[in-house]
């Protein structure tokens, strides 16, 4: 581990633009484990969501490494049902105390659906970044012109929008889409729930490069300018994901990648607003 140790990540307006994602790692000791290994390892980005179950193991993993909490930058979403005003508050307030800090670096809505209100919201999370409590706010799984209603009914910035994105939902509307609003992309699943693996044309770039599917992946959305965020547990997918920041991809890659026919979406539950 020790030679991953001094790498650092490259920052998207401060934000790594690699991190460990947590969703579905619900083990309190795996979950707290991971988070350590991660940071240990050279991680700086934590990704959890009070949906997760996980806030106080991961907050377990952050106090338990050998890093500063100003140095880990920690994000968390509210679930659709606390979305609003006043549960937003409180429930924000909650994932705090579970995690073990006084403010997040970032606060997601979680999805635009079921109890959220866009103004009532949003209100609530402006006053969250008033009180220091959050410093940058955030949106999960929006379509282009719910980007737009977000930006104009928030009065701090929307820093990011995290969606599912992978060589196999490529998500280029969005991403321009995004990108034109000064807003980040963060990309969860973005190994497509293992189904990278089983692409043929990410697998002949992985053995030109001697290097893994996973990586590849995780190169092509760093080459798009895409935070990722996957969700490993164990030490060893932990690692493999970090190298993934050593891989360079060439023109050929990309535009391989870019070809790849298909678009499979991995997460569609029914409150989706696609």
């Amino acid at each position: 581990m020790n030679q991953h140790e001094q790498r650092r990540a490259p920052l998207a307006n401060g934000m790594p633009m690699l991190g460990l994602g947590t969703w579905q790692n619900d083990d309190p000791e795996a979950c707290a484990a991971a988070v350590e290994t991660a940071l240990e390892a050279g991680y700086r980005h934590i990704d959890t969501a009070q949906a997760y179950g996980n806030e106080e193991s991961v907050g377990r993993g952050i106090e338990r490494a050998d890093v500063d909490r100003e140095d880990v930058f920690l994000a968390t979403k509210v679930w659709i049902d606390n979305l609003a005003y006043d549960d937003v508050l409180s429930t924000t307030q909650e994932s705090l105390d579970k995690l073990g800090v006084d403010a997040v670096d970032l606060l997601y809505v979680h999805w635009p659906s079921r109890s959220y209100d866009p103004e009532g919201t949003f209100r609530a999370f402006d006053e969250l970044v008033d009180a220091g409590k959050v410093d940058r706010i955030g949106i999960s799984n929006f379509l282009p012109e719910q980007v737009d209603e977000a930006i104009e009914r928030a009065d701090a910035p929307i820093f990011a929008n995290q969606v599912e994105m992978h060589p196999l939902l490529r998500q280029e509307e969005l991403r321009e889409h995004c990108a034109d609003r000064d807003v980040e992309l963060v990309a969860y699943s973005p190994l497509a729930r293992g189904e990278v693996f089983d692409v043929p044309e990410l697998t002949e770039i992985a053995e030109k490069h001697d290097a893994s599917e996973a990586q590849v992946s995780l190169a092509w959305l760093r080459e798009k300018g895409v935070t990722a965020i996957p969700k490993a547990s164990s030490e060893a997918h932990i690692l493999d994901n970090w190298r993934s920041l050593d891989l360079e991809l060439d023109d050929d890659d990309v535009a391989a990648i870019d070809a790849i026919d298909r678009t499979d979406r991995q997460i569609d539950p029914s409150f989706a607003p696609w």
